[in-house]
């Protein structure tokens, strides 16, 4: 088979950004594909890879068939392709009524308007950001830019002191670049799973204006249950990375596209009700949380091939935002694109629970960008993040012209 011996598991293949012409391959040939392993594959197992948009939307809203913990005999699953022992523990990596009482918790202070009374503040942030830009100025706009307001967004809901806000995104950056099975590293997990012990003591203790307060004390209304500190160390440490993390790559990836387009940079600029939908082809064209892992609950069959009871199935949504049977020149970058049913977000009862904290973060960041008299260019080779579980760039060298 073409390209078989692209190893999915190995960050280094995605050190140049997706591997696209692999998966273009697979959708047109080989929808359902076994991955065998490989030296590096994690817990020596092979995987199922669902590459098509019908297939990977099939299996995210089937979470009987495809379990996010475990499956069938399995004691372990996860997201992400090497098994979990925190699986069918925490939100992303449960099922059923446990999912449904940490979701419901959580929902309590992740309302939408909690959310959107951020906006003044990043939209503060962001001007001060651009404001000491000039012509002829140098940046790495993935650092200065594209990192700082999606973390200040993050720390300010989960209530981070700013004296602290750098030193945790420089530890997730970190743990995401070191070689490791897992998407962060477990040395600086175990550094976040620490400060995060510290910082429930003291939401306990004196809860304050912030969402995170909100949810520390927050009560299932089922049996009037709380968060348990294993609760909420798992949920700080899910949600930093992921709201971090993600947004900051695709601010990055979405500058890079109008960069590259200057022609769509300056259609936004002459119709600012464009950006609407140029936020959500941002989020299709970089889809930074690129795969997901669920574990077969029992045998199934798929076209001509059997899925056996506790077989690895990684859908890749990346992939399925390519597809050509459901978007129109998939490889186009298009801010007008409608319409746009981009599995971004995923789908499902693991829809991303940071969506509208996400999209509001896009929304101020390009709506600045735009209304200010700034244009860019590009100033030297973007490098991309070494990581297969979260695609993105590492550096956007970009230069300020008039």
């Amino acid at each position: 088979m073409q390209n078989a011996a692209l190893d999915l598991s190995d960050g280094r293949n995605f050190a140049q950004g997706f591997p696209h012409e692999f998966f273009t391959w697979l959708r047109a040939n080989e929808p359902l594909y076994w991955h065998p392993p490989t030296p590096v594959t994690p817990d020596g197992e092979g995987f199922w890879v669902f590459s098509r948009y019908a297939d990977v939307d099939a299996v995210i809203m089937d979470p009987n068939a495809y379990s996010s913990d475990r499956g069938g005999t399995r004691t372990a699953g996860g997201t992400t392709i090497k098994d979990e022992q925190s699986a069918g523990r925490v939100m992303n990596q449960a099922d059923g009524l446990l999912h449904r009482r940490l979701r419901a918790i959580v929902n309590e202070g992740f309302t939408v308007k909690a959310i959107a009374g951020l906006e003044d503040e990043l939209r503060t942030r962001t001007r001060r950001l651009l404001e000491g830009l000039e012509i002829g100025d140098r940046l790495d706009f993935a650092h200065r830019v594209a990192r700082e307001i999606p973390t200040q967004a993050i720390c300010i809901v989960l209530g981070v002191p700013e004296t602290d806000r750098l030193m945790l995104v420089d530890w997730i950056d970190h743990g995401i670049e070191a070689p490791s099975e897992a998407v962060i590293a477990e040395e600086y997990s175990r550094k976040i799973r620490r400060y995060a012990q510290g910082l429930i003591l003291s939401k306990r203790a004196s809860p304050q204006d912030d969402i995170f307060s909100t949810i520390v004390h927050a009560r299932f209304e089922a049996d009037g249950s709380t968060l348990s500190d294993h609760e909420l160390r798992s949920f700080f440490g899910l949600l930093f990375p992921a709201g971090a993390e993600t947004t900051t790559r695709s601010i990055s990836g979405g500058m890079l596209a109008l960069v590259e387009r200057p022609a769509a940079w300056r259609a936004l600029r002459a119709q600012p009700g464009l950006l609407k939908t140029a936020i959500e082809e941002i989020v299709r064209w970089t889809t930074p949380s690129c795969y997901k892992r669920r574990t077969a609950t029992r045998d199934l069959r798929h076209a001509d091939k059997l899925i056996r009871e506790g077989d690895k199935v990684t859908f890749w949504e990346m992939s399925a935002n390519r597809d050509e049977r459901i978007f129109e020149q998939p490889f186009e970058f298009q801010p007008g694109r409608n319409p746009n049913r981009h599995l971004g977000f995923g789908a499902g009862v693991h829809f991303c629970l940071g969506s509208v904290l996400a999209r509001l973060e896009l929304r101020v960041v390009f709506e600045e960008l735009l209304a200010s008299p700034l244009n860019f260019a590009l100033d030297g080779v973007p490098v991309w993040m070494p990581n297969n579980r979260l695609v993105g760039l590492k550096s956007l060298p970009l230069r300020v012209i008039a």
